[in-house]
């Protein structure tokens, strides 16, 4: 009896020390509960901005390299040897001037026997039409003359191509940028022989985002810098706007640049395109930041009162480190820029001083 006793003593001792620990623990949650709630509806400090119309600037600059305006790589157009070279590197050639001399020993040797050849079918032609008139030849024997003469006149006209083609002319004028080739040297059709530039006129190769391409037209007239000489100012003139863009929604814009007496610019140089956009009327610009989780969210809180509201906005243009706004919001109104991370729609905020 006293074993029961003792073992139901026992177990009401332990049932009332579970009960009293689950109360406690009760307790300690509630109030650890009550305290989060306390913290939570204490109202969030924010930073804030006016929002109005500004009138700002559109115009912007973009840097590039300039290149030459036209350039090519001269291959020799026939085989022979160099019997004279006549410019070197850094040499300024105009179009058709003579640069260098080939060999033309043996192709004026082909030249004289192909006009010798048309000579005398030139003089058989004539022959036969004569006879041809009078009945002494046939149609078919007039027609082999005139033909065995045009074949010998094709041949006359190709072996003074080749000679003409001794005489290595500059297609555009231009420096010589590089030389292949030294006197004595034997050629084959196809060897390089020079690299010539035009640099009296450059071209100026940028990239221009997508919003501010559209106001630019082929012709137009562009402000153009250099680091060389900050103090002149150079002229571009749009002669290319790509029609696709690349990933970053860019598009290549080109514009010619003339050269400046006394202050010439190389290729490769660095070069600043400036461009002036269309005069804008007055928009309302708010701060990157004031965008929940970014500008393509198209959200953003307003302030009214102490409380925070979420409010849908259409995004316009980005300029920097400000966004149009198209709609959504009005003159007057007051947007969150900082603290958006603890808010929620229908939050209580605070205004912090910036």
């Amino acid at each position: 009896m006293k074993k029961v006793l003792i073992y139901g003593t026992l177990t009401i001792a332990a049932l009332a020390a579970i009960m009293w620990k689950l109360n406690a623990n009760k307790k300690a949650n509630t109030e650890k509960t009550e305290f989060v709630k306390q913290s939570n509806s204490g109202d969030v400090p924010v930073l804030t901005e006016k929002v109005a119309r500004i009138e700002f600037d559109q115009k912007f600059s973009v840097n590039g390299n300039f290149e030459p305006a036209r350039e090519l790589s001269f291959l020799s157009e026939t085989s022979g040897r160099i019997t004279k070279l006549m410019v070197d590197e850094g040499s300024y050639v105009k179009q058709g001037q003579v640069m260098a001399r080939i060999d033309d020993e043996l192709l004026g040797t082909d030249l004289a026997s192909a006009k010798v050849n048309l000579e005398q079918l030139k003089v058989d032609k004539e022959r036969y039409e004569s006879a041809f008139r009078t009945g002494g030849v046939t149609q078919k024997q007039m027609d082999d003359v005139r033909l065995q003469y045009e074949v010998a006149q094709t041949r006359y006209d190709a072996a003074s191509r080749r000679i003409r083609d001794t005489h290595v002319k500059a297609p555009i004028s231009g420096i010589i940028n590089a030389k292949y080739v030294e006197q004595g040297a034997y050629l084959s059709a196809g060897t390089k022989m020079f690299d010539i530039v035009d640099v009296s006129r450059l071209k100026l190769r940028v990239t221009v985002p997508e919003l501010q391409v559209i106001h630019l037209k082929p012709g137009g007239k562009v402000n153009v810098s250099t680091n060389v000489y900050p103090e002149t100012a150079y002229t571009g003139k749009i002669t290319f706007i790509a029609a696709k863009g690349d990933n970053t929604l860019s598009y290549p814009v080109e514009m010619e640049v003339t050269n400046i007496s006394g202050k010439p610019l190389k290729a490769g140089m660095y070069g600043t395109a400036n461009f002036e956009m269309p005069q804008q009327a007055p928009a309302i610009l708010v701060s990157r930041t004031a965008f929940v989780g970014g500008v393509n969210s198209n959200q953003v809180y307003v302030k009214d009162g102490n409380t925070a509201k979420l409010r849908n906005v259409v995004a316009g243009r980005i300029y920097g480190d400000k966004v149009e706004i198209r709609e959504g919001l009005t003159e007057g109104e007051t947007v969150i820029t900082s603290g958006q991370i603890n808010l929620v729609d229908g939050a209580k905020v605070t205004e912090q001083e910036k």
